[in-house]
């Protein structure tokens, strides 16, 4: 259960609000404040405001000393002090906000809106507004934006309660109510569970790495074992250090919000799967190329080409054969994948993917009927699966015009009977990787083994993967959360 004391300078401050047991001045909460037989404490401060060693300031301080969550945290409060500081995590939003302002509010100049708990009523910035919350998490914040040539943000600031008025006052109660019921749980609800555990997910995803029959079977298989799993969306980003450990069952990228959840769990302590470096390892194709080299690990010939040096053809030609099969750095899926059949095709494909990335990857092609996927987790084979090529395609996944997907069969085998050196060459490609879970690709033909790329967060479906293992792959899996959540309360090494 989650224990949530709001901090105000002045109880007059909270005089438009209705009465709350949960408050506490912030003299009243830097004293001491209590600390319950169980669960955690959530601080919400809104003291006038956060300056330097003022009382807002340090009832952030002493939230974090005494291990209770607060919002907002002293490193957000640090970063609003600098404009230098919060510009550099916003101006990414820039894009998007100029392409939004210019639709709704193409005659204004400048703009500035309170946001409430990443809450606004201003039509178009909804999404805007939450994103400047997931980076600088602060109950009221202010932000004016300025159109020169383009619009921008011009500044964000924490503005204190005491400051709203009427119709303010409604806005940030409502989203304080929001807020709220993100965060309470009802007493009984998680007493008998020893620990809470995210999951990650995205409903609206075409090709999620697990289907909803899975998330279920992981849900129950952690219940059986004392663990409460429960699905997150990327808008609970706030709420994340409620739980123990965080299990991402959505399509992981860099330069994506699966990549700040996990850099958000490890910075809070929790175990998490994926982690950051795992994502970082897996999901750039150049990196991993690099890796898998420093390894000696075999993958198909590999030849990187870059945009700004015109690659010799013929060359390359020569050393990789027809076809060529070239990628983008984070295809996932069969996607940002293709094969040059000739000379003119590699250079008709090179054109189009050197428009999107400054470097390309170039390989070998091996033709296989099937791939090796080996689930591996900590180190130790999981589960084994051999996957079709799609009908009348060289892939496993066909992405036809449309929209539409197909993919190919599969066969799901006991680990007793994969070649052991399949085995072998998996658990070698996972080993730099982490300790994670993974889904190793290789190619096998004839006696050649090559490892094609090696996944952070691996398929695992209702149907397919379980297929030979069923409901105890989902346990195995669980059961590797509870010895980590053990071992991080026990202070052991994992």
């Amino acid at each position: 259960m989650t224990h949530v004391i709001l901090v105000v300078e002045d109880r007059k401050d909270w005089s438009a609000y209705y009465p709350s047991q949960n408050l506490m001045t912030a003299r009243e909460y830097l004293d001491g404040a209590p600390s319950p037989a169980s669960g955690r404490v959530q601080v919400i401060n809104l003291c006038r405001n956060y300056r330097y060693l003022g009382p807002g300031y340090y009832c952030s301080l002493l939230a974090e000393a005494r291990g209770h969550k607060v919002i907002p945290s002293v490193r957000t409060v640090n970063d609003l002090s600098r404009k230098a500081l919060y510009r550099l995590q916003l101006e990414a939003f820039d894009g998007d906000l100029d392409k939004v302002m210019r639709k709704h509010h193409k005659d204004s100049e400048r703009l500035t809106l309170n946001l409430y708990f990443g809450q606004t009523e201003i039509t178009g910035l909804a999404e805007l507004a939450r994103q400047i919350f997931d980076q600088l998490p602060c109950p009221v914040l202010q932000v004016t934006l300025r159109r020169r040539e383009h619009w921008s943000i011009e500044s964000v600031k924490a503005i204190g309660i005491n400051n709203l008025k009427d119709s303010e006052e409604d806005r940030f109660a409502a989203a304080l109510e929001a807020f709220n019921t993100r965060i309470w749980r009802k007493p009984g609800r998680r007493r008998k569970y020893r620990y809470d555990l995210a999951m990650l997910v995205n409903p609206e995803e075409a090709l999620p790495p697990s289907n909803g029959r899975a998330l279920k079977k992981f849900i129950r298989a952690g219940k059986d074992l004392g663990i409460n799993v429960e699905l997150v969306g990327r808008e609970d980003y706030t709420r994340l250090a409620e739980y123990d450990a965080l299990f991402i069952r959505e399509t992981t990228a860099l330069d994506h919000h699966t990549y700040q959840f996990a850099r958000k769990a490890e910075q809070e302590g929790m175990v998490v799967m994926d982690d950051p470096a795992s994502i970082l390892r897996c999901t750039n194709k150049i990196y991993f190329a690099e890796l898998m080299q420093a390894h000696k690990v075999p993958t198909p010939g590999t030849r990187f080409l870059y945009r700004d040096s015109e690659p010799d053809l013929d060359a390359l030609i020569d050393a990789l054969g027809l076809p060529i099969v070239l990628k983008i750095p984070d295809g996932s899926f069969s996607r940002g994948i293709s094969k040059a059949e000739t000379r003119e095709a590699l250079h008709r494909e090179l054109a189009g993917y050197f428009k999107q990335s400054a470097v390309v990857l170039a390989q070998e092609y091996l033709y296989t009927d099937f791939d090796w996927r080996i689930g591996i987790l900590n180190n130790r084979p999981l589960f084994a699966c051999q996957y079709m090529m799609s009908k009348g395609h060289w892939q496993i996944y066909h992405h036809q015009e449309g929209g539409k997907t197909d993919s190919g069969d599969f066969a799901t085998l006991p680990i007793q009977q994969v070649p052991s050196r399949v085995l072998r060459t998996a658990m070698k490609a996972a080993r730099p990787m982490g300790d994670g879970l993974y889904g190793v690709d290789l190619k096998q033909s004839g006696e050649r083994l090559a490892v094609v790329e090696v996944n952070d967060n691996p398929n695992i479906d209702a149907g397919i993967e379980d297929r030979w293992l069923g409901d105890d792959l989902y346990r195995q899996v669980m059961l590797e959360f509870l010895r980590r959540m053990e071992a991080r309360r026990l202070g052991l090494a994992l």
